[in-house]
């Protein structure tokens, strides 16, 4: 039995992935910024779930969850960072407020977790990191740039965040999911207040009131919770986790353009050293 400790439960993935954890027997820290709409999570197991109010935003709230978790369990095994939301604008239609709470939740956020956790796990040279990502990160589709710029700092913390912790015998995983039946594309997904016209054609098409995603997604919450628990309990848990058919296929078209147009500008990419 390990103790997990998820943000953003109330819906999503992160209610699959904590009654996942539940499911398996493990202790389970389930948190939302409203905590009765996660109260309900406890119901079967009271003795291994603690409902905490949490919103990663606020410095005492961050301490003082991971202070009841540690009182509770006596440590925290894995985090998991998942609190967040969805945000499309085009990149000049961008709300400035909207934009620094969306990196203060998705990034700022995530930061503070993992700065909260990290003492205990040092001192026990264990523990496991999970943060969510996005294939957005990878796609950087119009009309999300500052969601997919969110995601892409969190990968980049997170590739030098696992050489830092790999030696201290924690592992750190970014998990980026595609497209899940969950209400992303609807309650928990923000646009701008802004729209200008001549983004009708690119941007415009992803906001709210135009998008078809919503309730059509091919992927199962429940399988991706499940899978999330494979990989943390793995021998070697991975470094980078795709989780979908349709992530996994975006990804390689991505990495197989992006070879493709190295090996146009090669020889203007190798020409810039000093003459021998």
């Amino acid at each position: 039995m390990s103790t997990w400790l998820i943000t953003g439960c109330s819906t999503g993935l992160g209610r699959a992935l904590a009654d996942a954890v539940i499911g398996a027997g493990h202790n389970a820290v389930v948190t939302a910024r409203d905590v009765a709409k996660v109260a309900d999570l406890a119901d079967d197991a009271p003795q291994r779930v603690l409902p905490a109010a949490l919103d990663v935003t606020k410095p005492e709230q961050v301490a003082s969850v991971v202070q009841q978790t540690q009182e509770r369990f006596g440590g925290i095994d894995v985090l998991v960072n998942n609190a967040g939301y969805g945000y499309r604008a085009a990149v000049e239609e961008g709300d400035d407020a909207g934009v620094r709470n969306l990196f203060e939740t998705h990034f700022f956020g995530t930061v503070a977790m993992i700065k909260a956790v990290l003492p205990g796990m040092r001192a026990r040279r264990s523990g496991a990191i999970v943060n969510i990502s996005s294939i957005g990160a990878q796609l950087t589709p119009v009309g999300s740039g500052y969601y997919s710029a969110a995601k892409a700092a969190i990968e980049g913390l997170s590739g030098s965040l696992r050489g830092e912790l790999a030696p201290l015998g924690i592992s750190v995983t970014v998990v980026e999911p595609g497209a899940f039946r969950t209400d992303f594309a609807g309650r928990s997904l923000m646009q701008s207040a802004t729209v200008i016209d001549d983004y009708a054609a690119t941007a415009g098409k992803r906001r709210k009131e135009t998008d078809t995603m919503d309730g059509n997604q091919a992927g199962d919450p429940a399988k991706a919770g499940a899978a999330i628990i494979t990989a943390v309990e793995s021998s070697e848990p991975p470094g980078f986790l795709l989780l979908g058919p349709d992530a996994l296929a975006a990804y390689r078209y991505i990495a197989d353009a992006r070879a493709s147009e190295i090996t146009k500008w090669e020889e203007l990419t190798s020409g810039t050293n000093f003459d021998a």
